[in-house]
């Protein structure tokens, strides 16, 4: 009987969690999630700054989509707060800074939340150090924290020069282990300087990918979006992500499939920040570049897990 494929999922937001883990947690597989810790804005931030706590958002993301628990257990870690003094707060966000600060043991915390969610893969954060992602614009600017690179009050039509980390972070270890031993490692799709880039940037992530002797997967978002990847091509946020990773990706995963116009405006009624759907170059290299309809088939553009997951085990 073979072994299950060792897949490291590089990410956050709600674009890994709900385009990748939620596929591959369906098929044979062993999955290792590797979690942004830096969000800087909503409830997250607020825990962060009033108790000097990691990000639990990113991970509670994960965590969910891995999750075989009843449906209420679910609906119950995904619920928000609508009014009074915990207004905006997700329960599950509070649930984890309370486990943290109770036992001031994040393997216990992590253990915790995997037992309560029946998690039977692995969900990690990527660093255990409180930083900042920043980002230089072409002006000089530098711009402190997730959620103001993501969310810009700045001009949003410069381009982001450079990212770095405020003060440097080291990668969680186990994370290390995760991508070392790994069959196979998908990084993305999520967005680019926000989000992918504090994971790139933590220090021995990319260099573990590199050294790794899984094949290394890049996938590639859907939109672009303003402040961040205006009028990026599936090329140039390739060229992007592998500045982070100071090297190459063995594979780009990429849409091909344009949806209409009427689709991409009804989208965009409730994500006017995402701009236009990522074109592909003509002359991109058919080894490494794979295109492929990843699209749900109507609605919102977002990806569909179930093909996406199978092309990740295709390759």
């Amino acid at each position: 009987m073979s072994k299950p494929t060792k897949i490291a999922c590089l990410g956050g937001g709600n674009a890994m969690p709900k385009a990748v883990l939620e596929g591959l947690k369906k098929k044979e597989v062993e999955i290792s999630a590797i979690c942004a810790m830096l969000d800087s804005g909503g409830s997250s931030g607020r825990l962060r700054d009033d108790y000097g706590i990691l990000s639990p958002g990113d991970i509670r993301r994960a965590f969910i989509a891995l999750a075989n628990t009843s449906p209420v257990i679910e609906e119950l870690f995904d619920y928000r707060f609508e009014a009074g003094e915990l207004q905006g707060h997700n329960f599950a966000n509070l649930f984890i800074t309370a486990l943290n600060l109770s036992t001031k043991d994040e393997e216990k915390t992590l253990e915790t939340i995997n037992n309560i969610l029946n998690v039977t893969h692995t969900v990690l954060p990527v660093t255990l150090d409180n930083s900042q992602v920043c980002a230089v614009l072409e002006n000089g600017r530098v711009i402190e924290g997730e959620t103001n690179i993501d969310i810009p009050k700045h001009d949003g039509s410069l381009k982001i020069e450079k990212v770095f980390l405020k003060p440097k972070a080291k990668a969680y270890p186990k994370a290390i282990n995760a991508i070392y031993e790994a069959d196979k490692i998908v990084v993305g799709p999520g967005d680019l300087y926000s989000t992918l880039a504090q994971i790139l940037l933590t220090e021995g992530i990319a260099e573990a990918i590199r050294k790794s002797t899984g094949k290394s997967i890049y996938i590639c978002n859907l939109m672009t979006k303003y402040g961040e990847t205006n009028r990026f091509t599936v090329g140039k946020f390739t060229e992007e992500a592998e500045k982070l990773l100071q090297g190459s990706f063995d594979k780009v995963i990429y849409n091909e499939n344009m949806p209409s116009d009427a689709r991409i405006e009804e989208y965009r009624k409730e994500n006017q920040e995402l701009l236009s759907p990522v074109e592909a170059e003509k002359d991109l290299n058919g080894d490494k570049f794979i295109g492929a309809d990843v699209l749900i088939d109507s609605g919102k553009i977002v990806h569909d897990p179930e093909k996406l997951s199978n092309l990740i085990l295709e390759l």
